[in-house]
């Protein structure tokens, strides 16, 4: 009997088991994936948010909070897929986060223009004196450390990167493989 041509039983289980493992990334990620990543998404989209309304006094800001939250919500719709993820984000309440946060910015702007000359003028710590109290009081953030309008921009600012980030990876998951058509 020749050694080179036998294949016991074992041997085509073994086999088969590989070639099934080696499929299991087409359709599904591996459970371990699923089970881990949800979770780890929500504590990037709060550390995000922390890293937004903070961003005034700590490093970081709106661009790094706004990286932040997209991250989490680009490593869930990776893991899951757009489908089936469990943070998912349809096109219009992308595009309104996008419009709110461009509206925002142009109005905190439109207001230091308005009242003192300059594009972004911060009416809320008013350095120079030149915004009467009451208009001083409605955007001043409260904090000790008087920071006017530079949360608020912040926020602005977070919103625009989180759906920039957000809406590549969205559009590039939507994209089917050229084997596939």
């Amino acid at each position: 009997m020749n050694e080179d041509n036998f294949e016991s039983p074992v041997d085509n289980q073994i086999q088969a088991d590989l070639e099934s493992k080696a499929n299991w990334n087409s359709k599904d990620g591996t459970p371990i994936i699923k089970i881990m990543v949800y979770p780890i998404s929500i504590i990037m989209i709060a550390m995000g948010i922390m890293t937004i309304l903070g961003g005034h006094i700590t490093p970081g800001g709106g661009f790094q909070g706004g990286a932040m939250i997209a991250a989490g919500i680009i490593l869930s719709v990776v893991s899951y897929g757009l489908d089936k993820s469990p943070i998912k984000m349809s096109h219009g309440f992308i595009s309104t986060l996008e419009s709110f946060g461009a509206f925002m910015y142009v109005i905190l702007g439109l207001v230091g223009l308005a009242l003192t000359g300059s594009f972004l003028y911060n009416v809320g710590a008013d350095i120079y004196g030149l915004v009467p109290n009451t208009i001083q009081m409605i955007f001043h953030f409260p904090d000790i450390t008087n920071a006017g309008i530079i949360p608020y921009l912040n926020i602005a600012v977070g919103l625009k990167v989180l759906v920039g980030l957000s809406a590549v990876v969205i559009a590039f998951s939507q994209f089917k493989k050229l084997g596939d058509e």
